[in-house]
């Protein structure tokens, strides 16, 4: 069997990826992460190492010797305070890559970047045109760059996803179905932004077409990660709320105005509170990607939005 090796496996990504994997039964399969799996099925599969830490993860990936590598991990938040508290995206992907390197079998490695390396609403002109507005997407264009710096031997791709949501997801997409099932949640009317999201076996699908397709198609290149058809937040919302049996309301737009300036005096105090003016602002910017390159490789994406929210609905329902 081929060796498959997951780093950051333990993530929302990587728990739906190791699951697929080893459902194949094509591979052997070892997710190595500084944190537990999420599913607890996933132990048996799981090696602990930190990625900062060169020799533990040069050690570990040595020992397995894998034919094929998918890179997530990484810090994905939005609240540190500076591009060097994201060490997992920099120094992380120099010791990668130099464990990489003296590996005989490997065959393919895709690296996980984000489409944040440009602001939200941003049209980049070409894969290298970055344009990030927080140090997570500053830190993934370094990300970037370093790899195609260092421009390995082997065959490689650079994966940005989108916002991907499905089982095993956190926030900010869990907590939006949370309030629409808890009828918490209320329609933006013309407000509403549209766009580009992904579910989550969508979003494995198109991860491995980039490791089954020829090497000319995929080699040094950059994939967007999501569903081809942008959504629009009101019709997502209403769509969740149907298959539950919820009617969404539409407020008066002040009112929601008025909400996020009463997060953002609380946060200050570090009292939580479901809307702030940066979480307003995500929901009402539109945010459309590209994704052709991806469709030209993965073109039939194998679960409608409306079978990702009923799996989705149940999958929440069962792990309150």
């Amino acid at each position: 069997m081929e060796r498959f090796l997951i780093l950051g496996g333990s993530g929302f990504i990587g728990t739906n990826v190791v699951e697929h994997l080893a459902n194949t039964g094509k591979y052997e399969v070892l997710n190595i992460d500084h944190a537990t799996p999420k599913n607890p099925q996933h132990n048996s599969l799981w090696k602990k190492v930190d990625i900062c830490n060169a020799q533990q993860l040069k050690q570990a990936i040595h020992e397995f010797n894998p034919h094929y590598v998918l890179h997530l991990a990484a810090r994905t938040d939005l609240m540190g305070k500076s591009v060097e508290e994201y060490s997992a995206n920099t120094d992380g992907v120099e010791h990668l890559l130099q464990a990489l390197d003296e590996l005989p079998q490997l065959k393919r490695v895709v690296f996980t970047s984000s489409m944040l390396v440009c602001k939200v609403g941003y049209q980049p002109t070409h894969e290298q045109d970055y344009a990030p507005s927080t140090f997570y997407g500053e830190s993934k264009v370094i990300t970037e760059k370093i790899i195609r710096k260092h421009n390995p031997a082997y065959e490689w791709a650079i994966i940005r996803p989108t916002s991907i949501w499905g089982p095993w997801f956190g926030v900010p997409y869990a907590n939006f179905f949370k309030m629409v099932l808890s009828r918490t949640y209320v329609n933006l009317g013309k407000h509403a932004c549209t766009k580009t999201y992904g579910y989550i076996d969508n979003a494995i699908y198109q991860i491995m077409a980039i490791f089954s397709a020829e090497a000319k198609n995929i080699h040094q290149r950059m994939f967007y990660i999501g569903d081809y058809e942008p959504y629009n937040i009101s019709d997502w919302a209403k769509e969740i709320g149907k298959e539950a049996g919820i009617f969404i309301p539409t407020v008066p737009f002040f009112l929601l105005r008025l909400a996020a300036w009463t997060g953002d005096m609380l946060s200050k105090i570090k009292i939580p509170f479901p809307m702030t003016s940066f979480r307003l602002g995500n929901m009402t910017t539109d945010n459309v990607i590209d994704t052709q390159a991806t469709e030209a490789i993965a073109p039939n994406l194998p679960v409608s939005r409306r079978e990702g929210i009923i799996t989705t609905i149940e999958w929440l329902r069962n792990n309150k």
